[in-house]
């Protein structure tokens, strides 16, 4: 892995970045200094009320904290009922916190806000260990609010309020705690801000960003990635502070230029992926404590002559799973809320499909698991409708695998059951086209059903090697190319993705109702059925008020 960047190599950008400031304005406007990235996330920042706590995976060498020095500067300058408040500025770097100071005091004069001078000052931190001090750096507005630059002691934090910014947050010493005293600013409406690259994949900052990811914590995310930086203009502003030409050959060079100069550590440094992430994914013991649902698996494989032979022979074939099928299908309790996941195969590996229910405390019981090997596409489309129109009505969502062929099973389920083509639009089936961005964002909640007891699945040794075969690589959990088993039996984790999809599948939060009429016969009963609880429920429609029960005019 590579080393953080070197004090002296900060300093340097820096000076750098101060120094050409009132060109860059003068060239782009003030509204236009800060970057996309950068003016997104001061945005995201600007409400404290809708964005307490925000943590930013972010790649080296895109000025992130320049940005989040305009917005030190933005907070600190305003009046009290306009939402200002002091803002502290925390790193692992004395020589950091003083280049934060100093980029503060660069955006002051830009906004051409009232700033003292910067002083440096020394304050009693009343340490119960003895009589101790910490550094700190200040800049005073005439709005009473102050930024200060601290070091990273925890104890730096006590009796203060306002925004914390916890830069380069996982090269901090003592993480935890610090973090553990900066959140308690939440209680009185403060603000905590955590950008750091990343530094191993057990670092306390990763494990702030899984807990984000599998809803342990109701924290604000953001990701910052060295391609996305680029996307954004940032090599374009490095030719404008520099005074060269931007062409797209020499952005294409020097982008590797850099990721040669970070080597093997330019997936941490640059792209936001913890190293030192190898491995199963869920222990064994983990996955057998939850191999505790009673439900059915049912497994079809067909001859490879299957498409040559008579339609009489392709029914007999198919028949005795269709009868397990509608067996396990008819003991489905029908006053209970599905989910469906399906993973489509068609020649090397297998097709799953994977039913679960949702029941007391959010509980994900399986319910229902198919394995369908060789069989065609018209067959397992109706094999995935009797299914899906069994639970329909109770039906929140089905997410299906929609790479590859995959797609035309899902588009003919949306026609019947309503494709869902973005996160607000109606529908209930969910085309799933997978890739790395998908894993690293619905994987962990399904490992936090699992460490949690929030999911429950059959006691099946092929599930249990499936889920086994997950391996986190390059920081995400997915399933390698390597398959297992001998030639024509072998499975890829099919099993572990169809699970994944129906676990995301379960946690849509939208529910579809259905208009039901009335039934005939219950005019004098009730709004539940049984006696009227008013004089009115008894009352026909047209009996006087004429028309009382009727919506709009006649």
């Amino acid at each position: 892995m590579s080393a953080p960047i070197s004090e002296e190599e900060w300093a340097r950008l820096r000076r750098d970045s101060v120094a050409v400031l009132p060109g860059i304005v003068e060239q782009v406007g003030l509204p236009n200094v800060l970057l996309p990235y950068q003016a997104r996330t001061v945005s995201v920042l600007d409400s404290v009320r809708d964005c307490p706590a925000l943590f930013v995976e972010k790649s080296r060498r895109v000025g992130l904290t320049w940005g989040l020095a305009a917005y030190a500067v933005l907070r600190a300058a305003r009046a009290r009922t306009a939402g200002g408040m002091d803002a502290m500025y925390i790193s692992y770097s004395r020589e950091m916190t003083r280049e934060f100071i100093d980029a503060c005091a660069m955006w002051a004069r830009a906004f051409n806000m009232a700033a003292m001078a910067v002083e440096e000052c020394v304050f009693d931190q009343g340490d119960d260990e003895g009589d101790r001090s910490i550094q700190a750096f200040r800049i005073r507005f005439s709005s009473g609010f102050e930024i200060l630059a601290l070091s990273s002691a925890p104890r730096g934090l006590r009796g203060k309020q306002g925004v914390v910014i916890i830069d380069e947050a996982a090269f901090v010493d003592q993480l935890a705690e610090l973090m553990k005293a900066a959140l308690a600013f939440l209680m009185w409406s403060g603000q905590v801000i955590v950008c750091s690259t990343h530094d191993g994949v057990d670092n306390p900052f990763n494990a702030a960003i899984q807990d984000i990811h599998a809803g342990r914590s109701p924290y604000a995310h953001l990701r910052i990635d060295f391609d996305q930086a680029l996307r954004d203009g940032l090599y374009q502003r490095i030719c404008l502070v520099k005074g060269e030409t931007w062409t797209a050959e020499a952005e294409a060079a020097w982008r590797q230029k850099i990721i040669d100069f970070y080597g093997d550590g330019a997936d941490e440094e640059l792209f936001c992926i913890p190293s030192a992430s190898s491995g199963a994914w869920l222990p064994g013991p983990l996955i057998e404590a939850r191999m505790t649902a009673d439900a059915p698996v049912l497994r079809l494989g067909l001859p490879p002559d299957y498409l040559h032979r008579s339609a009489a022979d392709q029914e007999t074939l198919l028949a005795p799973f269709m009868a397990e099928l509608d067996d396990a299908l008819a003991g489905l309790d029908p006053d209970l809320q599905y989910a469906f996941g399906f993973d489509f195969a068609r020649v090397a590996d297998l097709t799953v499909g994977v039913l679960l229910s949702i029941e007391d405390r959010l509980i994900r019981r399986e319910r229902l698991v198919f394995e369908l090997r060789g069989v065609p596409g018209d067959e397992q489309k109706r094999i995935v409708k009797a299914v899906l129109e069994r639970v329909q009505q109770r039906l929140i969502a089905a997410a299906f695998d929609a790479t590859g062929m995959g797609w035309t099973v899902a588009e003919d389920m949306g026609r019947i059951f309503g494709l869902k083509e973005g996160p607000d639009s109606p529908g209930r089936v969910i085309a799933v086209k997978f890739t790395e961005e998908w894993y690293r964002v619905e994987m962990p909640p399904l490992k936090t059903a699992f460490e949690d007891g929030a999911i429950e699945i059959g006691p099946d040794p092929e599930f249990l090697s499936d889920l086994r075969s997950v391996k986190v690589q390059r920081g995400v959990a997915r399933v390698p190319a390597l398959r297992e088993g001998v030639r024509g039996k072998r499975r890829h984790g099919d099993y572990a993705i169809a699970l994944a999809l129906a676990h995301y599948a379960s946690r849509g939060k939208w529910v579809e109702y259905g208009y039901r009429p009335v039934s005939a016969g219950r005019g004098m009963t009730g709004h539940n059925g049984g006696p009227p609880m008013f004089e009115d429920e008894t009352r026909g429609w047209w009996r006087p008020p004429l028309g009382s029960g009727l919506r709009g005019m006649i």
